[in-house]
């Protein structure tokens, strides 16, 4: 399965407004992405979870690609506080098909909660560098997730995958979902290429890098895409 991450929580050359969100969605979709993790916006550009913007980006997105999972974030940033980030989730007029949610976070399992009442599946984000991986295989509810995003923090290209490997022991397989493995700047494609190996499950976007496996700028989202499409197998 191949995901698009558009923006992620940068505030520039990404798409922010729910229309602009919904085009990068469309456009990679069009060259291969199969489902898209996206992170909604307020006024300034900041990541939320504020019901009437969560409701924005996930209409767009539907509206414009039926055919594909739209997903959200629920990370800490967008509000410290757990039991506000599970009282916001509870506020949705719209949910997303899924949402992640990060292991290493205070109240992790109090945001998973959330979504469980709202009938939303999660992504379960499992950070290289963490206490994350312990967290998530002794979490009672661990095997009830849609997937397990493993995310290697390490941007090194000469030793992400080194750490992407280490993070996959520590995770590893019994609780029985799907892997999704993705680096972030110069891991990036160094990651993504040994999740094509392992035959998981892989994701890019703007969220993840801004530049090709050559080091020239992505234009978009679709070019990002539409190379690791080349990537994987036929």
């Amino acid at each position: 399965m191949l995901q698009v991450c558009p923006n992620g929580s940068r505030t520039e050359g990404v798409p922010v407004s729910p229309e602009e969100i919904a085009a990068a969605v469309r456009s990679a979709a069009d060259v291969g992405a199969q489902d898209a993790h996206v992170h909604p916006k307020d006024e300034t550009g900041a990541d939320t979870l504020d019901a009437f913007r969560v409701a924005a980006a996930v209409t767009a997105v539907r509206a414009s690609t039926p055919s594909i999972g739209v997903g959200v974030t629920t990370g800490a940033w967008t509000a410290p506080d757990p039991v506000e980030r599970a009282a916001l989730i509870r506020s949705w007029t719209v949910v997303p098909d899924h949402a992640s949610v990060n292991f290493h976070e205070t109240g992790a399992e109090l945001v998973a909660e959330a979504l469980f009442e709202r009938g939303v599946a999660i992504e379960a984000g499992v950070f290289s560098g963490t206490d994350a991986a312990e967290r998530f295989v002794r979490w009672p509810h661990a095997h009830h997730v849609l997937r397990v995003l493993a995310e290697v923090t390490d941007t090194d290209p000469e030793t992400a995958t080194g750490t992407a490997k280490a993070l996959l022991h520590d995770l590893g397989t019994r609780h029985g979902r799907p892997t999704l493995l993705h680096g972030e700047d110069g891991g990036t494609w160094p990651v993504l290429r040994l999740a094509v190996r392992l035959n998981l499950d892989v994701r890019i976007g703007l969220e993840d890098t801004l530049t090709l496996p050559d080091g020239a700028p992505a234009a978009d989202n679709a070019a990002l895409i539409q190379t690791a499409r080349a990537l994987l197998p036929r």
